[in-house]
């Protein structure tokens, strides 16, 4: 779990990032969740956004994205919302 201040720091980073993965009209699917995988290994932090043409709810879709990778969510503002998972092997963002 991520305390108050490391969400703070991870939501003042994300502030500046472009979305790298959407959910569209077929919702959170294997081949969605393997790209935020990927994204995930590759950045630690990603931006997620959810399209209009989504079945679920924004948070729905968002939460379900993150369970689905193991990631946690630390932010969602309307549509897009900020997932973080450390990389074991080598982390690039160090947390206070």
């Amino acid at each position: 779990m991520l305390t108050g201040k490391q969400k703070r720091f991870l939501r003042a980073k994300g502030s500046v990032i472009d979305p790298v993965v959407q959910i569209g009209k077929a919702g959170v699917v294997g081949s969605v969740a393997a790209s935020t995988e990927q994204a995930l290994l590759a950045r630690e932090l990603v931006k997620v956004r959810v399209l209009r043409n989504c079945p679920q709810e924004p948070v729905e879709a968002i939460a379900a994205l993150a369970t689905a990778v193991g990631a946690e969510v630390v932010q969602v503002i309307g549509r897009n919302g900020l997932l973080y998972k450390r990389n074991p092997e080598k982390s690039k963002i160090e947390l206070p």
